[in-house]
């Protein structure tokens, strides 16, 4: 078999959510304990920083594997989707998994999924944790699909759990509330592993609350131990100064040290004895010494997830990970180029501007149209799609109201009929013109441009993977 047919084969064959939507959904854990119990269980023999959310977690974990990448650690990063290439979910330091890797694994393996029959990214993600544990890797970024608690990913014990914002998105399987949702994604807290919290939200604070009170698990939000100022932005870098709050962080190990650990099947005295018995003398109490970072993610909203990634490494460094500050700062200046990380505010050229960002529901919308203040332009053009599944009518009452828009669909049968699109653009009386394909809608857009003017691609993270392929060959 050839790697073109082993795609043909696993789509055909397996239910992918990013292709079809809601019936490639498995609201359960048996069938990837199944494959990772027949593949020997390679997760319960490697290192683990387990991410959720609901906006800002691939960004999170990019940046988090670039810095242990960057500090000599052999990374192996999973996420989802991938834009271009199935292989960009798997890598190692920054590697995609080889073609003939996933070859003799489906080669080997299809009369389990036969038998089994697994979701697509069930698949994958048995995939990802043999190809991790066969490389001997010495720590794995696991971002989490769609919630968490019920997440194929979630079969890991880690050093680490994230979880970065709670936003309303994939209501019809997480929940209608954000308490509700919020609850499925705090089902990555593990009894008395330590949880990072990226950013205050009132309206689920007590859900993480309750859920790390009875796991027994420290919880932290990012705030408490970073804080941020940012100095600048420009279209190169986000450049931020911050400075480490260890006060704060010695009152977290102290109420920590007091919490009753019940699990003691987890056997984590190691963490618990190196954490607050050798380690918390040597805080540095130097009263908010200041550092400067940059970051070539310039996105606007890429601050919170900086914060959390320096949170993230005070914490792993309490527990024995050796990550140096200068390192630190080198992975998040480089994590594109580090990881292969795409369509964050990704810009393609500068006259006129072509940028693409994936976002694809109300927050994350809001988030990258607020990056827009910091750039000088004319018109501004947006190539816009989205699926069926995500609730437009919360994004449309705050998209600009003064842009040329190119109302398109994306190449995936998930996908919102231009002719849709095209009802809700009357209603909201926008300037638009309608295209069947991405690539009639890029071309146009480029057509229509000055060099003075910016055009954004958004939407959906499908419209943006079309993108990129069509804009990679020309160029």
């Amino acid at each position: 078999m050839r790697y073109k047919e082993v795609l043909e084969y696993l789509y055909s064959q397996l239910p992918m959510f990013q292709r079809i939507g809601a019936a490639a959904y498995k609201a359960d854990l048996r069938n990837i304990q199944t494959l990772c119990e027949k593949l020997g269980n390679p997760e319960k023999s490697m290192k683990f920083v387990h991410i959720a959310g609901t906006n800002g977690k691939g960004s999170v974990s990019n940046m988090l594997a670039a810095v242990f990448q960057t500090n000599g650690y052999k990374t192996g990063l999973y996420t989802s989707p991938h834009l271009i290439d199935f292989r960009e979910r798997i890598r190692i330091n920054g590697q995609m998994i080889s073609k003939h890797y996933v070859i003799q694994f489906v080669k080997k393996y299809k009369p389990l999924f036969e038998e089994v029959k697994p979701s697509f990214f069930e698949w994958t993600t048995a995939l990802a944790f043999k190809y991790f544990y066969d490389k001997k890797t010495d720590i794995v970024i696991l971002e989490t699909g769609m919630g968490g608690r019920l997440d194929s990913t979630n079969v890991v014990l880690p050093e680490l759990s994230i979880i970065t914002n709670i936003g309303e998105d994939h209501k019809q399987f997480l929940g209608n509330t954000l308490e509700k949702i919020a609850y499925e994604k705090a089902g990555i807290i593990k009894p008395n592993v330590p949880v990072l919290i990226s950013e205050h939200q009132r309206e689920v604070a007590n859900v993480f609350k309750e859920v790390s009170r009875v796991t027994s698990s420290p919880l932290i939000y990012a705030s408490k131990i970073v804080q941020m100022n940012k100095i600048s932005q420009n279209d190169k870098f986000l450049e931020l100064s911050y400075s480490i709050l260890n006060n704060n962080l010695k009152k977290y190990l102290d109420k920590s040290k007091n919490i009753v650990y019940k699990y003691k099947k987890y056997n984590l005295d190691i963490y618990k004895n190196k954490t607050f018995n050798n380690l918390i003398k040597n805080l540095d109490y130097s009263k908010n010494k200041h550092y400067f970072v940059k970051s070539s993610l310039c996105g606007n909203y890429q601050t919170k997830n900086i914060q959390c990634v320096l949170a993230a490494c005070e914490l792993l460094k309490l527990i024995g990970w050796k990550l140096k500050r200068r390192f630190i700062h080198y992975g998040l200046q480089n994590t594109s180029k580090i990881t292969g990380f795409r369509g964050r505010w990704e810009i393609l050229q500068h006259s006129p501007y072509i940028i693409a960002d994936i976002a694809h529901n109300k927050q994350g919308m809001q988030n990258t149209l607020s990056t827009l203040k910091y750039y000088h332009f004319d018109t501004l053009h947006v190539i816009f799609g989205i699926v069926k599944d995500k609730e437009i009518e919360h994004i449309m009452p705050f998209i600009p109201k003064n842009a040329v828009y190119y109302i398109t669909q994306p190449s995936v049968p998930r996908a919102m009929p231009v002719g849709e699109l095209k009802q809700m653009f009357d209603n909201y009386k926008l300037n638009y013109h309608a295209f069947d394909s991405v690539s009639k809608a890029l071309k146009a857009a480029i057509t229509s441009s000055d060099k003075n003017d910016l055009i954004l691609i958004t939407g959906s993270a499908f419209i943006v993977s079309d993108a990129l392929s069509i804009y990679d060959k020309l160029n």
